[in-house]
C-alpha cells in the first residue's frame, strides 16, 4: 500500500490525499511535521533531505515534492482522465499546476502567515496589504480563465490542475481578507464541492 508521510493539515499533503481519492488509491498516512514526528529526524532526512512533507513510499519507490507526486500518481495509477497523455492537453494542465507553485503561492504567503498562522514575524501592515493585492490579482487571473473554460481550470472537465488550484481557492476563502467579487471563481468553488475528495481534503474548514 502507498504510504504518505506528512500531516493532514498541510496543503501539500492534502494535494496528495485528494489525488489518491480521485484515483481510488488506498494509502496510509504516516504523520510527520509540526506537532508530530520532526522532519529533521535522520530517518526522514534519508527520504527527503529538504526535511519537508509530503513524501511518498510506493513499493520501495520514494518521491518528494507535492506536484511531482500527484503527476506520478496520475501516470502510474491509470489517471489519464485527470492527466491525459495527449501532449497539448497535458501541457495546459502542467502550466496551471506550475502557476500555482511559482506565482499564486508566493502571492498569498505573507498574508496567510500573518492572518491565519498569526506568526509574529509576519505582522507588517504594508506587507500584509501588498500580499493581499497580489493575491487578489492572481484570483482575478484565475477568474478570467474560468470564465473562458466555463468549467474547470484547464478546460471543461476536472483535471489534475484543479487539485492544487482548488486547495489554493479554499485557502483564499478561508483567510479573513476582503474578497473581490469574482463570479466565475465563486461558481468554481461550489462546483468543486460536488467532489467527495474536495469535501474531505479541501473544503473541510482547514485553510
Amino acid at each position: 500500500m502507498l504510504t504518505v508521510l506528512g500531516k493532514a493539515t498541510s496543503i501539500n499533503v492534502r494535494k496528495v490525499m485528494w489525488t489518491c481519492e480521485e484515483l481510488g488509491i488506498p494509502f496510509t498516512l504516516e504523520e510527520w511535521g509540526t506537532g508530530f514526528r520532526p522532519t529533521d529526524d535522520l530517518n526522514f532526512l534519508a527520504l527527503n533531505p529538504n526535511a519537508m512533507v509530503p513524501v511518498i513510499q510506493d513499493k520501495g519507490f520514494v518521491l518528494w515534492e507535492s506536484n511531482s507526486i500527484i503527476r506520478y500518481l496520475a501516470n502510474h495509477y491509470n489517471g489519464e482522465a485527470l492527466y491525459p497523455v495527449e501532449n497539448k492537453a497535458c501541457a495546459i494542465i502542467d502550466q496551471w499546476i506550475d502557476w500555482q507553485a511559482s506565482t499564486l503561492n508566493p502571492s498569498w504567503s505573507y498574508a496567510f502567515q500573518a492572518l491565519v498562522r498569526r506568526l509574529s514575524s509576519h505582522q507588517d501592515p504594508e506587507q500584509i496589504s501588498q500580499s493581499h493585492r497580489q493575491w487578489s490579482a492572481c484570483m482575478a487571473i484565475l477568474d478570467a480563465q474560468l470564465q473562458k473554460t466555463k468549467g474547470y481550470v484547464a478546460g471543461e472537465v476536472f483535471s489534475l490542475a484543479d487539485i492544487p488550484i482548488g486547495l489554493s481557492v479554499n485557502r483564499w476563502f478561508e483567510t479573513p481578507v476582503t474578497h473581490p467579487y469574482l463570479p466565475a471563481l465563486n461558481t468554481y468553488y461550489d462546483r468543486l464541492a460536488e467532489r467527495s475528495g474536495f469535501l474531505v481534503y479541501g473544503r473541510n474548514g482547514i485553510p
